[in-house]
């Protein structure tokens, strides 16, 4: 434990400079349709909550795609840490509805990076001409697909030594938020979805359209500039981890009721920071076991029946806040709850969520 480092300083990050931004665009334009396919891929017993829903939430937002998700097997998708939803197709029927591919595939992070019938799929994908983009973790999944080999690339700090390890010929990029290379996106930290999926934006339809909907969401401003030395396993993160978890007897579950149109990007962000505190749980509720239909679609079953929650354990409706303002409403009242380091020890924004907040004086509306 003394080993660990504290909290690194602040340092200025500079801005992308046009041109490599530019040509991030332009590697990204849809290599096939004039309205792009997007498939949003998951393995159905634990894929991360935030890198499936947000995509797919902040696409569809945008109008200028068909954006479905997808799942290898039959039956919902169990999301980690929180939630569980019934993808749109399996692999399979997508397969046969569109026997060309898509245009982009998605990839999240996995319980399992070595998912058979998911590395086939990507591979299959890839080899038809899609662009792949591995979301944060999700970068091992592509990697095992034999896509990252020779190839600049990210991932999320803490899983890097070990993607470098398997994977020697990748040759790793500092201090980028996404980077491009043949026809393959990485992206890195746990909310490098929005980013990813607005520079997308960008590339299908016009920066203008992708500021329409940075604005919707409440990110005004995002680049690929990342500030990769601030990202580490440090004392106070320890700390709090481990004395969250040994607190076990008084952990509680916070309830989102599940209500018609729920906003599936604010769901995903406020559900998954509430459940990564070892201290607390989000639960979602609904009156009935049916599936909840959110706002774009998605069908998002409820981990409870019930009528109401108590009152001093229930979260917000979400709908009232664009999503990057639910979330700093989150980690404000985890912040109140105590589950978090004090300020002065919290780590960077994009760590780890519940372990962030205004520590370096960053909250998620106003950093990039």
């Amino acid at each position: 434990m003394l080993s660990l480092p504290s909290v690194p300083a602040p340092t200025a990050v500079p801005p992308i400079a046009k041109l490599e931004a530019d040509a991030t665009v332009a590697a990204l334009q849809a290599p096939k349709r004039r309205r792009p396919l997007i498939a949003i891929v998951g393995i159905n017993d634990a894929t991360e909550t935030t890198d499936y829903l947000m995509p797919y939430g902040i696409l569809r937002r945008a109008e200028i795609a068909d954006v479905m998700m997808l799942a290898t097997q039959p039956g919902p998708v169990t999301l980690f840490p929180v939630l569980k939803v019934e993808p749109q197709a399996t692999v399979a029927a997508f397969d046969a509805q569109h026997p060309d591919g898509a245009d982009y595939v998605i990839v999240p992070a996995m319980s399992r990076d070595d998912d058979p019938a998911v590395l086939q799929w990507i591979k299959g994908q890839a080899a038809k001409g899609a662009i792949v983009i591995g979301v944060c973790a999700g970068a091992k999944v592509v990697g095992n697909a034999g896509l990252l080999d020779g190839k600049e690339a990210t991932t999320h700090w803490y899983y890097l030594k070990e993607l470098r390890e398997k994977h020697p010929d990748i040759r790793y990029v500092r201090d980028r938020r996404l980077v491009v290379d043949r026809g393959v996106v990485t992206t890195t930290g746990i909310t490098a979805s929005m980013p990813v999926s607005l520079t997308l934006i960008e590339a299908i339809a016009g920066r203008d359209r992708a500021e329409a909907v940075g604005r919707d969401i409440g990110l005004a401003n995002w680049d690929a500039r990342h500030d990769s030395s601030s990202f580490q396993f440090t004392r106070p993160f320890a700390l709090t981890a481990i004395g969250n978890t040994l607190a076990f007897w008084s952990q509680e579950r916070f309830g989102i009721e599940l209500v018609p149109g729920v906003d599936e990007v604010s769901l995903a962000l406020v559900a998954d920071a509430w459940s990564r505190t070892y201290r607390s749980r989000a639960v979602t509720f609904a009156a009935t076991s049916a599936a909840v239909e959110s706002r774009n679609g998605i069908h998002i079953l409820p981990d409870q029946v019930a009528a109401d929650w108590p009152a001093t354990q229930h979260l917000p409706p979400l709908e009232r806040e664009p999503p990057a303002k639910a979330l700093d409403l989150a980690l404000r009242g985890i912040e109140a709850r105590e589950f978090a380091p004090q300020p002065s020890e919290q780590c960077r924004w994009c760590d780890f969520l519940s372990f962030c907040d205004a520590g370096q004086g960053y909250v998620a509306s106003d950093h990039p």
